[in-house]
């Protein structure tokens, strides 16, 4: 867990039943879930507080962030954990390139640790934010950059988490490259469970473009 997490779990804990809320906190809980399942695939302990969220959903809540977390709900309800680890092994981890790169510079640059991860490295140097020594992930990861959102957010460091901190990370870090990662998944036919993850991701991270749009 990156020191980012730790200091931000102190302040906000991940509350899988609050999808849909409008308060700040839920948001932070979105990047936060986000974050959790492409860092490591999911434990069975997760999978049952994501099927637990079904009793909770307004049955005609016809939102489409709505939608498809009840699609996260029944994989999450119908699949173990170990289907989930092998999927996530399979698509995400290799000795060369995997079959989905998790990385932003490899989307906005064409190769890992380029100038996308300097630039994110800089703005990270400037919200006093560095990385825990056991985390191996650079931080263009996709799990990196939602607990950086996540922190923006949640954390109580008002000159560092704010809104206007919230809308230029998203737009330098985020946006440049979240539809192209979440088509990198849905591309793959045999990648059954983190589709409606890409889904969840692709709704939740557009949603927040528009709202920052707005500002």
């Amino acid at each position: 867990m990156s020191e980012i997490s730790k200091e931000v779990k102190e302040q906000s804990s991940t509350e899988v039943g609050d999808i849909g809320l409008p308060e700040d906190l839920a948001r932070a809980d979105l990047y936060g879930l986000i974050a959790r399942f492409f860092q490591l695939p999911p434990d069975q302990e997760l999978l049952d507080q994501i099927a637990a969220t079904a009793n909770q959903q307004e049955a005609a809540d016809e939102a489409p962030l709505a939608k498809v977390w009840m699609d996260v709900v029944e994989v999450a309800k119908n699949n173990p954990a170990k289907a989930w680890h092998d999927e996530f092994d399979l698509n995400f981890i290799s000795v060369g390139k995997p079959n989905v790169v998790l990385n932003g510079s490899y989307y906005m640059a064409g190769h890992l640790n380029e100038k996308p991860l300097v630039n994110i490295r800089r703005a990270l140097e400037e919200f006093g934010l560095e990385a825990a020594e056991e985390v191996t992930e650079t931080e263009d990861h996709i799990s990196a950059l939602c607990e950086v959102m996540r922190y923006l957010i949640a954390g109580d460091d008002v000159e560092i988490s704010n809104l206007t901190n919230q809308r230029v990370f998203f737009n330098d870090h985020i946006r440049p490259w979240c539809d192209d990662f979440c088509n990198a998944i849905e591309g793959i036919p045999d990648m059954h469970l983190y589709r409606p993850i890409a889904a969840l991701t692709r709704e939740f991270l557009a949603i927040e473009g528009q709202s920052f749009d707005m500002i």
